[in-house]
C-alpha cells in the first residue's frame, strides 16, 4: 500500500478515535456511531491493504 494511503487510513481513524473519546461525555449514542465508522475505517484499510498485495503479486 502507497505511505499516502496508509497515512489517510491512519491519520483518519485517530481523528475518529478522538471524536469517540469527546462524544463519549456528551452523546452515547453519537459515541456508538463514531465508534462502528471508527471500526469500519480500520476494516477497510485492512481490506485496501490485501487487494494491493494481491494485485501486486498477480
Amino acid at each position: 500500500m502507497p505511505k499516502s494511503i496508509a497515512l489517510f487510513f491512519a491519520v483518519f481513524s485517530v481523528l475518529l478515535m478522538s471524536a469517540t473519546a469527546i462524544a463519549i461525555s456528551y452523546n452515547g449514542w453519537i459515541a456508538a456511531l463514531l465508534f462502528v465508522l471508527m471500526i469500519c475505517s480500520i476494516g477497510l484499510g485492512f481490506v485496501v491493504s490485501a487487494k494491493m498485495k494481491r494485485r501486486k503479486q498477480g
